[in-house]
Parts: structure tokens; sequence; C-alpha cells
């Protein structure tokens, strides 16, 4: 294999555990926000149709997202 191509991936491996890292906080943070809360997220959603819940926690998710990119960056 050419030095070019073996460069790239060993370049490649920081993404990988970065990558994997923001997952795994972006879902702590998620199950966090599930146990924080008096009710079920899931239940009020789905099946009670809550679109403000929807909206406020999907916002809630984005910040968060935007938070671990600038974060791990």
């Amino acid at each position: 294999m050419p030095e070019e191509v073996i460069k790239e991936m060993w370049a490649l491996i920081p993404t990988i555990v970065y990558f994997v890292v923001g997952l795994l906080l972006f879902g702590f943070s998620v199950w966090l926000m599930e146990k924080v809360t008096p009710f079920s997220i899931r239940k009020e959603i789905e099946a009670d149709q809550n679109v403000a819940l929807g909206i406020v926690i999907g916002a809630a998710l984005i910040a968060l997202a935007i938070l671990l990119a600038a974060v791990i960056k």
C-alpha cells in the first residue's frame, strides 16, 4: 500500500473515536433527560400526541448536538 493511504487510514482513527464518544455522550444525555423528567417523554409524545413537548425535546437535542460538536472539535 502506498504511504499516503496508510497515513489517511491512521488519520481516520481519531475521527471514529470522536464519533463514538459523541454518540455515547448524546445517548447518555437522552437517557438522563428521560430519567430527570417526572413524566415519560415517550408516552407524552407518542400516546398523548403532545406536539409542544416534541418541539421542546427536539430543540434540546439539536442544542445538545451543537454543544457536543463544539466540545469534540
